[in-house]
């Protein structure tokens, strides 16, 4: 077997129109409505299925627990571009601004900050 890529991913969340307004408004990804009122954000070719804590789908994790995950998404604008945009909606950076780090093919340039439910998202450019 040889895996391509990722196609999408489950939070579990305590407020799904939170989440939603959040990435929405703080990266630009677009909800989705699916399958019985579910939701999604979706970006590129993947999204993020989001689950209701107390009301996650079957199959799920063994343990779904908000402000569990650690994402990294790479963008296509200066990743600088990002500042602003938190600093207005009051959303801190960690680490103190722009790092350098390593993405899965090569150095990237990344910034650091938590979502509603404390999920810590870097968003990056390569460098």
């Amino acid at each position: 077997m040889k895996i391509d890529r990722l196609d999408h991913l489950v939070l579990t969340v305590r407020d799904i129109e939170a989440t939603c307004e959040f990435y929405q408004t703080i990266l630009n990804m677009e909800v989705q409505v699916f399958g019985g009122g579910r939701k999604a954000l979706r970006f590129g070719r993947q999204k993020i299925n989001l689950h209701q804590k107390g009301m996650e789908i079957d199959p799920k994790a063994e343990h779904p627990t908000p402000g569990s995950g650690d994402l990294c998404f790479i963008t296509l604008d200066p990743v600088e571009s990002l500042i602003p945009v938190l600093t207005r909606y009051n959303v801190p950076i960690l680490e103190g601004g722009v790092v350098s780090r390593t993405g899965a093919t090569g150095p990237i340039a990344s910034i650091y900050f938590r979502d509603p439910d404390k999920n810590l998202i870097e968003v990056s450019n390569y460098v």
